[in-house]
């Protein structure tokens, strides 16, 4: 799978271990940064990978800030994107399974390291269930068309 990978200075150290983890397991990363702990500002990474996403240049897109929060927020300002954030790997289950979420956001602080690879792994093979959560979805895509 091509997966869309970016941070901020706060999610870098992050950002670098689920990188590996990605390559490790055999799928494409494209990187959109950042690179540096120099401060930046979350939305044009978190913005870029959402978009990434909705053009279909890529399967999936993970982003990661301190909180998650941020780059949560600013990754659903992209229509067809639905970003779920993920501290353990139930969620990230959850989040696909009853979401239909295409970008997995991480949380520096949060998320605990020796989690971070179950959380990817759940992510990425956890189909939509459909069903009673396709509405749900419909309700969403009808308002980002206003």
């Amino acid at each position: 799978m091509r997966i869309a990978l970016g941070c901020d200075h706060a999610g870098l150290e992050w950002k670098e271990k689920v990188k590996a983890i990605l390559i490790r397991l055999g799928h494409e990363v494209i990187d959109f940064g950042t690179d540096s702990k120099e401060s930046v500002d979350y939305p044009d990474y978190g913005l870029k990978v959402a978009q990434a996403v909705a053009d279909g240049e890529v399967d999936y897109g993970m982003t990661v800030c301190w909180t998650g929060n941020g780059m949560n927020i600013a990754a659903n300002k992209i229509k067809g994107i639905r970003a779920g954030m993920a501290v353990n790997p139930e969620m990230a289950h959850l989040t696909r399974l009853h979401n239909n979420a295409n970008v997995l956001t991480l949380s520096q602080k949060y998320t605990p390291e020796d989690q971070l690879e179950e959380i990817i792994q759940q992510f990425l093979t956890t189909q939509f269930e459909g069903g009673r959560h396709i509405p749900r979805l419909e309700k969403i895509m009808k308002a980002e068309q206003g």
